[in-house]
């Protein structure tokens, strides 16, 4: 199953996507899909009245549909997490993760048009798989206990202006969080729904030219160790999101350096988790 949001910003209605393609309301379960939903068994709530047959089924046609967790309290994000991506921006091979933050209010739905902030002149793009915490985590053990703190999984445009990240500042933040800046979604896909979040395949393509084909298995940190090391610094709540990282192909280190411009369009995927498309206007 999918979960999923439905419904004008602010106000969507929470659903669930199943495999035989029926899309069934959640409101009489819960009103948002958020971190309290998610940390109060929420997701086994949702098994539970499918099987029962309880739900009452949705049409989802024409409706928009928005970023698959409410309000996140904030979303972590990874920072060169790929060798190759590393190696096409300059940048040593980081030896422990590099970490940073992004405004929560980025994030929207993954349909949504993206704005390219005022002056921009080097808006990029970064499919990145998300990882969204169910469970309180601080201080974990080991990285083998990431799983038992992971929800779901979900793709991730972890937009860039590069002038902003780069070169005003030596904090990446104000470069990653102009609003519209971190479309998710379309579904967020339970984490025992995904049998290795080592093994998925990522993409992008701008205006039907591909320009990231990555792979997960190629993450310098993986997803374990990535949970594991932001619980020994910062506490990861229900809801938090965690952008892992994007491979090689952004604009940045491709030649020519082809940043967005308005009318452009870009479109993600990731194995199993659906595909987001976007198009860009000007702020």
């Amino acid at each position: 199953m999918k979960l999923i949001q439905l419904g004008d910003p602010g106000a969507e209605t929470p659903a669930v996507l199943t495999d035989d393609g029926r899309t069934y309301a959640l409101s009489g379960l819960t009103s948002q899909i958020d971190g309290a939903f998610l940390a109060s068994g929420g997701i086994e709530r949702v098994r539970e009245a499918l099987a029962a047959g309880t739900l009452p089924e949705l049409d989802p046609a024409g409706l928009r549909v928005g970023a698959p967790v409410a309000r996140p309290g904030k979303v972590v994000c990874v920072g060169l997490n790929y060798r190759d991506h590393a190696e096409e921006t300059g940048a040593a091979i980081p030896e422990r993760p590099v970490v940073f933050m992004k405004d929560p209010a980025t994030v929207v739905g993954p349909y949504d048009q993206v704005l390219i902030p005022r002056g921009s002149v080097k808006t990029d793009w970064e499919v990145e798989l998300a990882v969204v915490i169910g469970r309180q985590a601080r201080y974990l053990e080991s990285p083998q206990d990431a799983a038992g703190v992971i929800a779901g999984y979900a793709i991730s445009n972890d937009v860039s202006e590069r002038e902003y990240q780069l070169e005003y500042s030596t904090q990446w933040d104000i470069g990653k969080s102009c609003e519209t800046f971190n479309p998710l979604g379309p579904w967020l896909v339970p984490a025992d729904e995904v049998a290795d979040p080592q093994g998925l395949a990522l993409g992008l393509s701008v205006n039907g030219e591909v320009k990231q084909a990555g792979h997960t298995k190629h993450m310098i940190f993986d997803v374990a160790h990535v949970v594991w090391y932001l619980s020994q610094h910062m506490v990861l709540n229900p809801g938090d999101v965690i952008n892992t990282g994007t491979p090689a192909g952004v604009a940045l280190g491709l030649p020519g350096t082809p940043y967005l411009r308005a009318g452009d369009t870009v479109e993600l995927s990731i194995d199993g988790l659906g595909t987001q498309r976007q198009t860009f206007v000007n702020a």
